[in-house]
């Protein structure tokens, strides 16, 4: 963020009269200014549309989608909930919300699947196949994520542990023996949290493989992880889309059993006994009846 923001200040004498308005704008309100279109950022600073895109030009950038882009992955860990709620009223306006939120989530897993590295996420596959431990971590809004992986990664494999998060000490606890062979999955996203970071770093400093499900290279997750998979992430008010992550993690789960079918299916024909048995399952009424 401090690169950018430096950088329109050492340019600032050499704009023309409009570029000095958009970029003091942006210099006091880049939270709002990343999430503008041209158009609208230009409507509300008094400059053409035109005018926007030059300025990005003028910093280096291939237009102005690139220049927001920017902008948005390097501030988003830095928005407060209170800013995230001002930001997301700014652009929604008087839209439908219901329709605004379902179609940013499809733009979101539209993105992903342009985007992501396949061959990290085949990376991963195999990792996670031929790990002696899996370890899976990911606490806050990431914990369902992350709990999701767990009910499901329990079924496929013997060998797993989700890392239960109500502190920092119990997260080292749990992950105190990690090394070599195994693999940890940690999954985290704006705001970025720190045991997560902590708990990865520690694990590949062990020796062990590190799967990192994140939302942009700039993550710090990105810089401890063997395994890189990117989720496009945007800010739905004060709560966090996690609808192209979650589809990236039914894509891992679906991979990993893929490769494991034979196994996978004497695992459901038990667990299909059991549950007959004692009547885990609300049955249909008989229809005769």
């Amino acid at each position: 963020m401090n690169d950018l923001i430096n950088k329109i200040q050492s340019e600032l004498p050499g704009f023309s009269k409009g570029q000095k308005q958009i970029a003091r704008f942006i210099l006091e309100h880049y939270d709002k200014a990343a999430f503008m279109t041209a158009s609208r950022l230009g409507t509300t600073v008094g400059v053409s549309e035109s005018t926007v895109v030059r300025f990005a030009t003028e910093l280096g950038y291939d237009g102005y989608p690139h220049l927001q882009r920017a902008l948005q992955e390097m501030i988003r860990n830095k928005l407060t909930s209170v800013q995230r709620m001002e930001v997301s009223s700014d652009r929604m306006g008087g839209r439908d919300v219901l329709q605004t939120v379902l179609h940013a989530d499809m733009d979101m897993i539209r993105q992903t699947l342009d985007e992501i590295d396949r061959d990290a996420f085949q990376g991963a596959v195999d990792a996670l196949i031929g790990a002696k431990r899996i370890y899976i971590l990911g606490v806050r809004s990431s914990s369902a994520l992350s709990n999701f992986v767990g009910f499901y990664f329990n079924l496929l494999f013997e060998n797993v542990t989700l890392v239960h998060t109500n502190s920092v000490s119990e997260i080292f606890e749990q992950v105190l023996r990690v090394g070599p062979g195994d693999v940890v999955l940690g999954v985290s996203f704006p705001r970025y949290s720190k045991r997560t970071l902590s708990a990865m770093q520690y694990a590949r400093d062990r020796g062990a493989r590190v799967i990192a499900l994140t939302d942009s290279h700039l993550s710090p997750l990105a810089r401890v992880a063997d395994h890189l998979l990117l989720a496009r992430s945007d800010m739905a008010s004060f709560v966090d889309s996690l609808v192209a992550p979650l589809s990236v993690i039914n894509a891992l789960i679906v991979a990993v059993g893929m490769s494991r079918r034979e196994e996978i299916e004497q695992t459901f024909n038990k667990l299909e006994r059991i549950w007959e048995e004692y009547d885990v399952y609300e049955k249909p009424e008989d229809e005769t009846n």
